[in-house]
């Protein structure tokens, strides 16, 4: 029961990844949720799975000419140092406080995309 949750909770979040919306945000709520991972753990498997949908979505936007490369570097350079940053803070925060910041986050995210409903 348990593998055929992991494979239903990736084939969502997936799914979401592929939309646009992140699979994270509802991967991790599932596995922490419905399996009782620790959210580490579960922000570790999600990154994992955010390299291969991002490979993954690169190539197609790179082969359909959807990628600007003009300043790209300063992207990609302010995007690693603050990865960085943010895995070195994540892996001295306690799992609460990450859990907490999470639901936060997604609190935010769910009001402001109920904004951008109502506003169309």
């Amino acid at each position: 029961m348990t593998i055929f949750l992991y494979i239903l909770f990736g084939f969502l979040s997936g799914i979401l990844g592929g939309m646009g919306m992140g699979g994270g945000t509802l991967l991790i709520p599932l596995l922490t949720i419905f399996l009782g991972l620790e959210q580490k753990l579960c922000q570790g498997i999600n990154l994992i799975t955010f390299l291969v949908m991002a490979l993954v979505s690169l190539c197609i936007h790179l082969k359909n000419g959807y990628i600007e490369t003009r300043g790209i570097f300063y992207i990609i350079f302010l995007g690693v140092i603050f990865s960085i940053g943010g895995a070195l803070i994540a892996g001295y925060l306690p799992s609460k406080i990450l859990r907490m910041c999470f639901g936060a986050f997604l609190c935010i995210l769910a009001i402001i995309e109920f904004i951008k409903v109502f506003k169309k």
